[in-house]
């Protein structure tokens, strides 16, 4: 058993999601959102070394030590995988291990809208998952291609670098492909995948320009297509996807998203008030001709206006699911008004739960 192993069977009990290891600091766990010191000792970069390669292959060792970053995951047999991030830093070599939950959640446990239920009965189209990182956007994506296994006879190809949740064959047959160990790159497991007669395909990340590209075409050829985007808000996912292209092409990616386009769900993780971890807040944008236009004539600033008016098509903004989330009392007002967009719509909340602790204080 790698010595890493006794702080890794511990995270689950102490509710961790992350292990941090940086030489010059002890091992630090993120709990809830927060980095806790696991222990006092003081990591050496000699001995975080030891530990880091009894994780990780012989082959992916001397990959790290060439290339000074590694992705891969890490499994404990029984009990929990780990996306593994190994790199170096100015201080020396330094590692991030992400537990990935032992289940797919289903939507339910997760508080997806039912309008995510629009997305999973699509024939095609682009989705597009979007949140900062660790805001649980592969948590989600892994609930949505669960839920289409179980419900659908489909071919399921996902990308994805590592390969974090392992799905089984249900009703769907699942191909499973993890950039590094499988294929080269994304862009060119999305080219083969084409060939591989898919009715649904997962992109882990959309970095590039030709994964971009690719998608959009796959999506127009009749495939269901889930990715990834590290953007905060369904309205700026359509000008971060045109703007990483050149201008002379961004024309036509507007034109290619315009009619690909079929939703995106954003999304971000907040404290439970009850202090026994977080919530997500999903914002909903949902594909229709009127969405269509916007991006195509460039319109996408009054995306925004489309969310807040289309409820009865299931869209919902990220400010009234945080609203209602502190409605039902599940989060704070401190915690609404730091994640909400609109922080004037929040101030009130924000500032009777200020007057109430000092109340409370001149009480005592």
């Amino acid at each position: 058993m790698a010595r890493l192993d006794e702080i890794l069977l511990r995270m689950k009990d102490m509710g961790a999601s992350d292990l941090h290891l940086t030489v010059g600091e002890p091992a630090k766990v993120r709990i809830h959102g927060d980095l806790h010191p696991y222990d006092s000792r003081i990591l050496t970069n000699d001995y975080l070394a030891g530990l880091l390669q009894e994780l990780c292959t012989p082959a992916q060792w001397k990959t790290f030590e060439r290339e000074h970053d590694l992705d891969f995951a890490y499994a404990i047999p029984g009990y929990a995988r780990f996306r593994t991030n190994y790199l170096v830093q100015q201080h020396g070599i330094g590692a991030v291990l992400r537990m990935i939950p032992d289940h797919m959640m289903s939507f339910e446990e997760l508080g997806l809208p039912n309008a995510v239920l629009q997305f999973v009965q699509l024939n095609f189209g682009l989705i597009l998952v979007t949140g900062p990182t660790g805001s649980g956007k592969t948590t989600t994506l892994a609930s949505i291609i669960d839920y289409i296994n179980e419900h659908y006879n489909k071919h399921i190809v996902t990308i994805e670098e590592p390969i974090e949740f392992v799905h089984q064959h249900k009703k769907c047959l699942i191909t499973q492909r993890e950039v590094g160990l499988h294929t080269k790159s994304f862009s060119r497991a999305l080219r083969s995948a084409m060939r591989m007669d898919p009715n649904v395909i997962l992109i882990g990340e959309m970095r590039d320009t030709e994964t971009i590209s690719l998608a959009l075409t796959c999506a127009e050829m009749g495939i269901l297509v889930f990715g990834t985007l590290h953007t905060n808000s369904a309205a700026k996912t359509v000008d971060r996807i045109v703007d990483v292209f050149p201008a002379e092409e961004q024309a036509r990616i507007r034109t290619m998203l315009a009619s690909s386009l079929q939703g995106v769900i954003a999304q971000q993780l907040l404290r439970r008030a009850d202090g026994t971890g977080r919530v997500a807040a999903f914002e909903i944008l949902v594909g229709t001709p009127a969405l269509g236009n916007l991006i195509r004539t460039s319109q996408t600033a009054k995306i925004e206006s489309m969310i807040q008016g289309g409820s009865a098509l299931g869209m919902q903004s990220m400010d009234s699911h945080i609203k209602q989330l502190l409605e039902r009392g599940i989060i704070t007002g401190e915690e609404a008004y730091l994640k909400a967009f609109n922080k004037r719509e929040f101030e009130q909340y924000f500032e009777f739960e200020i007057e109430e602790e000092g109340e409370e204080e001149e009480e005592s």
